[in-house]
């Protein structure tokens, strides 16, 4: 079993969907790390054997950022917008779009469920 980051690889998956299963890299980034560490990028993650499966760690802790340190420092990242009160900041807190996304039809993954609002009853004499 191939375990990189705290993370099982898939073992019947090509090595370079493979490590897309890691928080951090992507297509380009695994194909990166498979030439740089020798590897071919259509051999099957349980086809690799240790010392190949080690010189992929090794890359991966030594020039990538991944899993837990690259979530908090994301998180870090929004937070300091926060703090600052930037443009950005407010709409992370207020839980609006934050990249210029219009909300008057849209932007309902990032504004919630729809919240209903009754029309005032008109008084009758």
């Amino acid at each position: 079993m191939a375990r990189i980051s705290g993370i099982d690889l898939p073992k019947n998956k090509r090595g370079e969907i493979g490590l897309t299963y890691i928080f951090g890299i992507g297509r380009s980034s695994a194909q990166k790390i498979l030439d740089k560490a020798g590897v071919d990028r259509n051999t099957k993650v349980s086809e690799w054997n240790d010392d190949q499966l080690g010189k992929i760690r090794q890359l991966i802790n030594d020039e990538f950022k991944v899993e837990g340190a690259l979530r908090s420092e994301t998180q870090l990242n929004i937070k300091r917008l926060m703090d600052i009160g930037s443009y950005r900041g407010i709409r992370h807190r207020s839980g609006l779009p934050v990249r210029g996304q219009t909300t008057k039809n849209n932007a309902r993954t990032r504004k919630g469920k729809r919240k209903t609002v009754a029309n005032k009853k008109k008084v009758t004499k």
